[in-house]
């Protein structure tokens, strides 16, 4: 039992989001020909990175923990949590639009924006020597200032509060595959490549990593649904 233990991380955050989608008020299912292509893209893009860094030995899996198949030189599991983590983390985007689009898409957000684009720029020079800030926290601020100040995103304050909410349990999956509760780590990292500030078992940057996945996929998913919507004469 203990080698299903990612799989099952992945399959417990997906399942209930995937369940409700298909609820009569909230119809997410119907928005999956923009969610598809927008998270392909996306998880291409993070794989490549995730291929890199676990060559280089950033960080790196525990085989206690996985069935044994391997693509690419990554467990299956971690292959399919750039699947479900996105699609409960979408759901709940679409949610909170069903919910309170009108306001969450009004207010300003120009202010928390320049705070997170200067903050990243700050970890960045602070941890420039070691690579998972350098590349985590230039990624972070370029998507930031992109969404905030050059294509001006509307969703842009529909994102910020999902992603607020969505810190609880990214803490608790997060904490899951560090180690929390477990004899042991399921994703390792190299303590000589990250800043060495964690929130219990976390990597600080593990947040702001969760955030650009999560805005790259929103981004893309956005621009789809316009067009899907469009072809629709919605």
């Amino acid at each position: 039992m203990k080698q299903y233990t990612y799989l099952l991380v992945n399959f417990f955050s997906v399942i209930i989001p995937f369940i409700a989608s298909f609820h009569p008020k909230l119809m997410f299912w119907k928005n999956v020909k923009a969610f598809l292509p927008a998270n392909i893209i996306t998880t291409v893009l993070f794989l490549i990175w995730d291929v890199w860094f676990t060559e280089k030995g950033v960080w790196g899996f525990n085989p206690d923990y996985l069935v044994g198949i391997f693509i690419w030189g990554l467990p299956i599991e971690e292959i399919l949590f750039f699947l479900c983590i996105p699609y409960a983390c979408l759901f709940s985007y679409h949610c909170f639009g069903v919910w309170k689009e009108r306001y969450l898409r009004r207010y300003s957000t120009k202010a928390i924006s320049v705070i997170l684009v200067l903050f990243g720029a700050i970890m960045l020079l602070l941890y420039y020597q070691k690579i998972y800030p350098v590349m985590n926290f230039i990624m972070f601020s370029l998507l930031i200032a992109y969404l905030a100040f050059i294509k001006k995103s509307s969703w842009l304050g529909q994102f910020y509060f999902t992603y607020l909410i969505m810190i609880i349990p990214f803490l608790i999956v997060n904490g899951v595959l560090t180690g929390t509760g477990l004899e042991a780590p399921i994703v390792w990292y190299n303590s000589e490549e990250i800043t060495g500030i964690r929130i219990n078992t976390i990597p600080f940057e593990d947040v702001f990593y969760g955030m650009s996945l999560i805005g790259m996929n929103i981004l893309l998913y956005e621009g789809f649904l316009t067009k899907l919507k469009y072809s629709r004469g919605v």
